[in-house]
């Protein structure tokens, strides 16, 4: 960014009355391939550019962009959104000389390897998934990869930039027989480069998704009712992302659409749950250098031994609120203003077994594989499918069963995990909220629940 046209972006903001004026420039590279039944469904390749300017006024957010970054369009862009604002004219800080956001690890560009390089990935998984079983009726994998470069000028003087490069694979493989059909997934994220390629292991990937595929396949369907459920490690994660960590972002607090609101220093989990989302875990996904104000990102522990010690925040719903900046401001790309996101949000290790927790239960499900759902941002109550899971009958597990939903409230659920078990797990996944898709890490170790709703077909 010219320096010269960011001072004029600055003044022009603040002799209209904002706060604080901030400049969001990005350059996105990304690339797509997908292999479905041994063909090549798409592979695409583009570059988006743009920036976005955001006033504040208080709290209150006024937000545009652009892809022209010349100096009269960028400050009649800021004329536009302050339009019938009135304010004396006030100075806005020097700009310090750009610095560089601290990088978690080396990284190397993912798009030297070229598209046939990847492909070969995408055929291991097809093969590996195929020689399984005749049952296996399609395969499908894919490899993105995306590397950003983001630049962040603000009124107070930040001048900041950060290199960004993420790579994930996915496969689905779908087992079917008699006109019946189920599929599962696997798709590991990466925050990197074509470094976590080398070790990756895709033929035990689509081999893990097959067979799950077949045992569900082959399975009964679940009565439901109020039961006990041990939720798997990993993926199980989404569960507490959804129902609890969205109400834990300030965007939620500061509307007052958080069953969480003005309950920091209380307790609301069991004493066996303590709950953190992390933005620093080398290689995780949803980690970032930097967020998207600028802020260093960290470790926010938000729920300690059952205890709500704080939230996720951004500038605007760190002032409205009343907490510290916890680096958690992000952004799909400069067509969002940023609002606080989760980042790598995960409930921490515990101290029970598996083995403690199957035989805890009399009656009840393991739901070991969790799939996609629903949630209420605002309420917390959520509708999840189990994508594999079995029957808990007299402390042992009784078979695989099929069909089954949780369905509950967050804050409802948080007081009846009782056991946390030692396997923590991560897995990637993408979050969708007001500032647009961004991807993210849920996790957490084996959990029990001693009561949740569990829907049925059978």
């Amino acid at each position: 960014m010219n320096i010269n046209i960011a001072a004029a972006v600055f003044e022009t903001g603040r002799s209209l009355g904002a706060d604080f004026v901030e400049i969001y420039m990005e350059e996105t590279r990304a690339s797509a391939l997908t292999l479905k039944d041994k063909v090549i469904e798409g592979a695409n390749a583009n570059t988006d550019f743009g920036v976005g300017v955001r006033l504040l006024y208080g709290t209150e957010v006024l937000y545009a962009y652009t892809s022209d970054i010349s100096q009269e369009n960028l400050v009649e862009l800021v004329r536009g959104l302050a339009f019938g604002r009135q304010g004396n004219p006030a100075k806005y800080a020097t700009l310090s000389p750009m610095t560089f956001a601290g990088t978690l690890q080396d990284i190397q560009d993912p798009r030297v390897l070229g598209q046939g390089y990847k492909l070969d990935f995408l055929h291991r998984a097809d093969g590996a998934a195929r020689k399984l079983s005749p049952e296996i009726v399609q395969v499908s994998a894919s490899i993105i990869d995306a590397v950003s470069h983001i630049e962040i000028l603000n009124s107070e003087g930040l001048h900041i930039c950060d290199e960004r490069s993420r790579v994930r694979f996915n496969t689905t493989v779908t087992a079917g027989k008699n006109g019946d059909r189920v599929s599962a997934s696997e798709a590991p994220g990466f925050f990197g480069g074509y470094e976590v390629l080398a070790d990756l292991p895709v033929e035990d990937l689509a081999q893990k998704a097959g067979e799950r595929a077949m045992r569900v396949l082959n399975a009964p369907y679940i009565g439901g009712g109020q039961m006990p459920v041990v939720m798997g490690n990993g993926f199980g994660g989404v569960i507490f992302h959804e129902a609890c960590g969205h109400p834990l972002e300030t965007e939620s607090v500061r509307r007052k659409a958080s069953p969480f609101y003005g309950k920091i220093g209380e307790k609301i989990a069991h004493s066996a749950v303590t709950a953190i989302d992390d933005g620093t875990i080398t290689g995780e996904w949803g980690s970032i250098n930097v967020d998207d104000e600028g802020t260093p990102v960290q470790k926010t522990v938000l729920i300690e031994d059952g205890v709500l010690q704080t939230f996720m925040s951004d500038r605007v719903g760190a002032a409205e609120v009343g907490v510290p900046l916890s680096g958690s401001a992000r952004r799909e790309s400069y067509k969002y203003a940023p609002v606080s996101r989760m980042r790598n949000t995960y409930i921490d290790a515990g101290s029970d077994s598996f083995d403690d927790m199957i035989a805890s239960v009399d009656d009840g499900l393991y739901a070991s594989k969790m799939g996609g759902g629903s949630v209420n941002p605002a309420t917390g109550e959520f509708n999840f499918a189990v994508e594999e899971g079995y029957r808990i009958k007299d402390g042992k597990l009784a078979g695989v069963v099929r069909g089954a939903t949780l369905i509950g409230k967050g804050d409802e659920i948080l007081p009846r995990i009782s056991m946390v078990g030692q396997d923590l797990t991560m897995a990637a996944g993408m979050c969708g909220a007001s500032s647009g898709m961004v991807p993210v890490t849920v996790g957490q170790p084996h959990i029990k629940v001693d009561k949740i709703l569990v829907g049925g077909r059978a």
